[in-house]
């Protein structure tokens, strides 16, 4: 299993999650749909030659995002990455995959 972790601006959140859950993440036992997800700030600055969906080139901008955490089998991770890419609306969005390890309790 991954983790995949992402931060998406508030106007978007849901349409990503709904494009990630649709391709098979954030599914847990019996359960889809599932994620952790967190409000926060982000900050970048459009460099030259960026196309920022916000802000300005050269201007350091906030935004008001959410870091969002949801799980994925490993196979599942190259249709996560294009969909996500495709549904989210920043020109280069932070993400992050985690290789997770099963614990079994008791043993």
């Amino acid at each position: 299993m991954l983790k995949l972790t992402f931060f998406v601006p508030n106007s978007h959140l849901e349409q990503v999650k709904s494009a990630l859950f649709s391709v098979g993440a954030g599914k847990i036992g019996h359960y889809d749909s599932c994620c952790w997800q967190v409000q926060g700030q982000g900050q970048f600055r459009p460099m030259e030659g960026s196309q920022p969906f916000l802000g300005q080139q050269g201007t350091v901008e906030t935004v008001n995002e959410y870091k969002v955490e949801m799980v994925l089998e490993e196979s599942f991770a190259k249709i996560a990455l294009k969909v996500l890419l495709e549904a989210h609306p920043y020109e280069t969005p932070a993400y992050e995959f985690y290789r997770l390890f099963d614990v079994e309790a008791g043993k």
